[in-house]
């Protein structure tokens, strides 16, 4: 631990509000404090409210906000003195107590306040920070966490037993701190949850938590349970193994019931730890904090027996649903964290995003679990406790804020000839629908395309087998396999007739139009016919299979035979429940092929101007780019379901085709 505060970034802050959003961000900057909107963080505010009266407020975090990238529109304004009192009811529903937070702040667009909200109200400094530091996390997960704690701080700290977040928790730690904090008292550890501190001004508050974290540390360290490095491990690498991370992905999926993304992650750290030969013990505890099973279940899988996973999952199930305060839906029983000898740790979720929190989570979780082992044993809190965090209506609020999904969630899509013009669009047509997608190009501003996590940009020579395939296992390595093909790389030469084509022409726009699409297709049908609804293949083709012009032979004969190509495997692949079709589009300029050459060139050969050959079709009108993106996005989903074999144009009419 180490305090990121700087005195010249802090003057730069113009507001109580602007300070406590400052530092929010420096504990959110370090992932073993902060982990994916987790922890939370205040700051009291007397204001003047609209009649003039001078009011104190608590600014808290708001749900749904990071504290990483923080700022004040996520710091909910909760009216002080009503929390106060909702501190000494009896007692408080989730609901009632949500609905308090919501009806008592001062601003009508502010967020949810944080279900922690009344605690940090009845906690009587301005400031308060609280992370769910992994240090913390692993001392208290430990054997004898407690009294561990209590020798790190002394009277320090108060001590907290776990109790689920809410009105309980906030009305037991103003019980306990109001007996057993004294005039050292800079902080509060809850147990298996994490810790607070607390300060007069923002810069004492964050910098009280470097150094009580630091202290954990410290401890780990004097007791050789900080250093984890795992031992190194060959990786396992190869289209086999991408095929049984693919065969992986089709069971958990039918088990969700919806497509998901599987992400291997196959370094040193998780290969050593998923081959412990203790791993059946440590790694079936439960989650280092509770709020992670709602990203990650109680329990990772070991192994790939996805069967006997659900079946132990329904068991947990049916023994603490009926000690509920209400009755629970099951949620789906398929495994969100996957350990195995071979394919090391795979993260499991709706998209790729969601996966990328999952690894994380995991990531930090296998650190504490062996420092707690280290300690003496790692012992997670029961059942029974972390099932009524993963039912936790307010917690699965969260989950429902996202709305229905968009159509293609959890699925993986490969576009080639990505780079620009229709592959391009494509990209774009499947990311808005919620594709992961992976763009291919031998043009190497392909990487660059787009960003996030549900994009790769890979450079690859398409006519190279053994580039491709490699491109392949790293496609299925990040997302756990196919489903939709779109094949689009291409070239379209100068034109030139046949008595003057030489055949070193004729060789290479087949080996990339026509045999570089043979081995795609070849090498993609193991993962297309895993695909949970069924793979997809659109094949853009062109005008020139049902009406092709002088001057494009080689183009045109390239085209016509991956089109009978594709309707051979729309025969074959049927009973794979795979469907091909191809999309035939015509004047399409805003493409990679349509050079200003190329088109002034063939606008005089029909004797036409540029423009007039750009509208020359039926419709009078020009196809774009994105016109051909859109159908081929369609034609994978569900209106095109029966559909295989089918070539549609999109030319605006050409009365040669029609």
């Amino acid at each position: 631990m180490h305090s990121l505060w700087k005195d010249d970034e802090a003057a730069n802050c113009n507001s109580e509000l602007e300070l406590r959003v400052y530092t929010s961000r420096l504990l959110g900057q370090d992932k073993t404090l902060v982990l994916h909107g987790g922890g939370n963080t205040s700051v009291k505010i007397t204001e003047k409210n609209i009649l003039g009266e001078e009011e104190p407020i608590l600014y808290v975090k708001g749900s749904g906000w990071d504290l990483e990238t923080i700022a004040a529109a996520g710091f909910a304004p909760v009216r002080l003195e009503h929390l106060k009192k909702l501190a000494k009811l009896p007692s408080l529903s989730d609901p009632e107590m949500v609905n308090q937070l919501v009806t008592h702040q001062t601003r009508a667009t502010a967020p949810v306040p944080s279900v922690e909200a009344i605690l940090h109200a009845i906690l009587p400094y301005p400031y308060v920070d609280h992370p769910h530091a992994d240090a913390i996390v692993a001392i208290t997960n430990a054997v004898d966490g407690e009294a561990r704690i209590r020798e790190i701080y002394g009277d320090t700290m108060v001590i907290i037993p776990y109790v689920m977040p809410g009105f309980d928790l906030a009305k037991l730690c103003a019980e306990r701190f109001a007996v057993e904090a004294g005039p050292n008292t800079i902080g509060m550890v809850l147990l298996n949850h994490g810790i607070f501190s607390f300060g007069q001004n923002a810069k004492e508050s964050y910098e009280r938590m470097i150094a009580l974290v630091g202290r954990a540390e410290d401890y780990l360290k004097q007791r050789k349970a900080w250093d984890v490095t795992p031992t190194a491990v060959p990786p396992a690498h190869g289209m086999e193994l991408a095929r049984e991370q693919a065969r992986l992905r089709a069971d958990i999926s039918r088990t969700a019931g919806f497509p998901v993304i599987v992400a291997r992650h196959a370094n040193d750290k998780s290969l050593s730890f998923a081959r412990r030969v203790d791993i059946s013990t440590i790694a079936q505890q439960g989650p280092a904090t509770p709020d992670h099973v709602i990203r990650t279940k109680r329990l990772p899988m070991l192994g790939r027996d996805v069967a006997a996973y659900v079946e132990s999952y329904k068991k947990y199930f049916a023994t603490h649903e009926p000690q509920a305060k209400e009755r629970k839906t099951m949620l789906d029983a398929a495994p969100r964290v996957v350990l195995d000898a071979e394919l090391g740790l795979c993260a499991v979720g709706k998209s790729a995003q969601e996966v990328g929190i999952v690894a994380d989570i995991y990531d930090h979780t296998m650190d504490i679990i062996l420092r707690a082992t280290a300690l003496g044993g790692y012992r997670a809190l029961p059942a029974g406790d972390i099932f009524d965090v993963e039912y936790w209506d307010l917690e699965q609020a969260k989950l429902r804020k996202g709305g229905k999904p968009l159509q293609f969630t959890g699925e993986v899509a490969m576009v080639t000839g990505a780079a620009s013009g229709i592959g391009k669009a494509c990209v774009e047509s499947l990311l808005a629908r919620g594709a992961a997608v992976v763009a291919l190009d031998l043009d190497a501003r392909v990487t660059a395309l787009k960003t996030g996590a549900n994009f790769i940009g890979l450079q690859c020579d398409l006519t190279s087998e053994a580039q491709f395939k490699q491109a392949l296992e790293q496609i299925v390595e990040k997302f756990g396999g196919l489903d939709m093909l779109v094949l689009n790389a291409g070239i379209f030469p100068g034109g030139c007739r046949i008595d003057a084509l030489k055949t070193e022409e004729w060789q290479k726009v087949m080996r990339i139009n026509l045999d570089a699409n043979l081995v795609l297709m070849r090498e993609c049908h193991p993962f297309l016919r895993l695909a949970p609804r069924g793979g997809r293949v659109v094949v853009i083709g062109s005008k020139n299979v049902p009406a092709p012009g002088p001057g494009a032979a080689a183009y045109s004969a390239s085209k016509a035979a991956l089109n009978q190509l594709a309707r051979v495997a729309a025969l074959e692949w049927g009973s794979d429940n795979i469907r091909i079709n191809s999309l035939h589009p015509n004047a399409v300029f805003d493409t990679g092929l349509w050079t200003p050459e190329v088109l002034a060139a063939r606008a005089k050969h029909y004797g036409l101007t540029v423009d007039e050959y750009k509208t020359n079709n039926v419709l009078k009108t020009e196809v774009t780019s994105k016109d051909v993106a859109e159908l081929t996005a369609e034609m994978c989903g569900s209106l095109f379901a029966k559909t295989t074999g089918a070539q549609v144009p999109v030319d605006g009419g050409n009365d040669r085709v029609i």
